[in-house]
Formats: structure tokens, sequence, C-alpha cells
């Protein structure tokens, strides 16, 4: 791939970081909020005391596991040379999140490792 290419993937697999991971997050928020407020609902403490500790968490894990995609997104836009690590280490942890976090995982690897994006995260000019 040449440079211009490996820009134009690079932009495209820092927003499918970010979004993909930020739908996690918002699958987290709404697993919570269902738990905690089924626990409200049933009017039993128990349940409540149980739902509530569940959804926090349930959310709380989901949150650390989508913000690292976040940040790693955020490093491939604004290109910097941690965020390609970063976001080559997301690519391997998404693999078995089959089927959508193995296809963006094997696109992450197969636009990361190439020569050309290591030169366009050094800041090296290539034809």
């Amino acid at each position: 791939m040449t440079t211009r290419e490996i820009e134009q993937h690079v932009k495209i697999l820092g927003w499918l970081h970010i979004v993909s991971h930020a739908l996690f997050l918002l699958i987290g928020l709404f697993v919570f909020f269902l738990l905690v407020g089924i626990g409200a609902v049933s009017g039993e403490a128990e349940a409540m005391g149980i739902l509530t500790i569940v959804g926090t968490f349930v959310g709380g894990l989901m949150l650390v596991l989508a913000l690292p995609g976040l940040v790693s997104g955020y490093g491939l836009l604004k290109r910097r040379p941690w965020g390609r690590l970063l976001a080559i280490i997301v690519g391997i942890l998404n693999l078995p999140n089959f089927p959508l976090g193995t296809i963006l995982g094997a696109y992450t690897l197969f636009v990361l490792l190439q020569d050309p994006a290591g030169a366009y995260f050094a800041g090296e000019k290539t034809i």
C-alpha cells in the first residue's frame, strides 16, 4: 500500500474503533440502567441491592473494556505512534469477538502491520 492509501485506511480505522467501542459503552450503560431499574421496580430491597451491584459491575466492566478502543481510535486519528500500538493490541483482543470484532481486528492488523504504516506513524514521507 502507498502512504496515501495507508492514510485513508487509518482514518477509517480510527473512526471504526471509536464508533464500535462507543456502542459497546452505550450497551454497558443500557445494561446498568436496565438492571438497576428492574431492581427498583421490583420493590424488594434484596433484589434492588443485588441488581444494583450486578449492574454496576457489568457497566463498569464494559466501560473498562471500551476505553482502550476509544483511546486507540483517537490516537490513530491524531497519527500518534502509541495509537498504532494500542490499536494493534485492541485489534488482537477483538479477534475472538465474532463476527464484528473479528472483522475489525483483522482489518486493524491488516492495515497497521504493513511497512508503510510504520513509516506513516513515524512521520516519514514515502511514495
